[in-house]
Formats: C-alpha cells, sequence, structure tokens
C-alpha cells in the first residue's frame, strides 16, 4: 500500500486523515495470468492500482484482438468511461502475469471525493493525466509511421518491449506481426 500513497502524494500530497479514509476503503486482489479484469458489457466498478504484473486494454475479435494499450506497476487501471458514465464498457481488460492490485469500488470514490480535502484534486489530476496518455496515443496513430511508433517504445515504454508478447505490441503499434517482423529485421 506505501506504493499508492507515493503515487499520491506524487500528484498532490495528501493528509494522513485523508489517507487514512481513503487506504480504509481499499481491498487487496491476487490474480492469475489472463484473467479478465473488465469483459465487454459489463459496468467498470473499480479503480485499480496495479501493485505487481501488467494489463492489457483490448477489442476481441474472431482472428486478432486489437490491443490498445498497456499498464504496468504503479499504474491506476479502469475502464474509465465506463466508470464515469456508469455504462457497459466496449472493451476487455486483462491480466498479463500474475497480478496483485488494490481497488476502490466506484461508491467509495465517491465517498472519498465528498468526504476528503485532496480526493477531489487527485481525481482531476489523474483524469488529466489519462486524457494526455490518450491524446498522445492518438497523435501517434493518426501523425507517425508504424517504424516510428515501435522505435517510439523504445523511449516511452521500454518495458513494454521487454515483457509484452510481440503480437500484442503490432496490434498496439497498428500493424500485422508480419510487418512487426520487418519493421524488426529493417532496424536492427
Amino acid at each position: 500500500m506505501n506504493e499508492i500513497r507515493k503515487f499520491i502524494d506524487n500528484i498532490a500530497p495528501m493528509n494522513d486523515s485523508d489517507w487514512q479514509f481513503f487506504s480504509s476503503k481499499l481491498q487487496e486482489v491476487h490474480l492469475k495470468k489472463n484473467t479478465p479484469l473488465l469483459k465487454i458489457g459489463e459496468v467498470e466498478n473499480h479503480l485499480s492500482f496495479i501493485s505487481k504484473g501488467m494489463v492489457r486494454f483490448f477489442v476481441p475479435r474472431e482472428v486478432d484482438d486489437l490491443t490498445f494499450g498497456f499498464l504496468f506497476e504503479n499504474e491506476f487501471v479502469t475502464g474509465y468511461d465506463s466508470f464515469l458514465t456508469r455504462t457497459p464498457s466496449e472493451y476487455q481488460i486483462e491480466t498479463l502475469t500474475d497480478t496483485v492490485l488494490w481497488q476502490i469500488s466506484h461508491n467509495d470514490l465517491e465517498e472519498v471525493y465528498k468526504t476528503t480535502s485532496s480526493g477531489n484534486i487527485i481525481g482531476r489530476k489523474m483524469a488529466e493525466n489519462m486524457f494526455l496518455i490518450k491524446s498522445k496515443r492518438e497523435l501517434s496513430l493518426l501523425s507517425k509511421t508504424a517504424e516510428e511508433r515501435y522505435l517510439g517504445l523504445f523511449s516511452d515504454r521500454p518495458k513494454l518491449l521487454q515483457q509484452i508478447p510481440l503480437k500484442y505490441i503490432a496490434s498496439y503499434i497498428g500493424v500485422t506481426p508480419q510487418a512487426l517482423s520487418r519493421i524488426r529485421r529493417r532496424i536492427t
């Protein structure tokens, strides 16, 4: 739980009484590799902090899933659009490794926002950060070649290339696994 406190304090320091209230709402969850966190058609009910492991965001398809995001240790994960709007998700989230999460429910988070002095500030700053990550990804897909997107992963997310199966990386940068193999041969 100390990782969450450090993460939050980097966003906006939380006083001890706010932290006590917030942390009392958290539940530790242990999940095996390839466990769904959110399925299509479900409403997201949790905001989770990844204490250990990694997760993938994707749209399942018959042949190849469309992977559009990864999150790692010391990051928050949620189907944020579903979480906010209370509507069914149009994508899935699953663990890629054995994973340990600290979760807070939607209702408990709303209570944190109402009860604590720093909850709303932290929530706003986290939402702004999620928006910036999403915007950067969209601009990359619109303005860069697949090779540029792949090379960008080396500087932006080096963990990604070390831990994620290549078929998911290919999908993430918008190419087939065969095209990714050609890109990798060209740049080495």
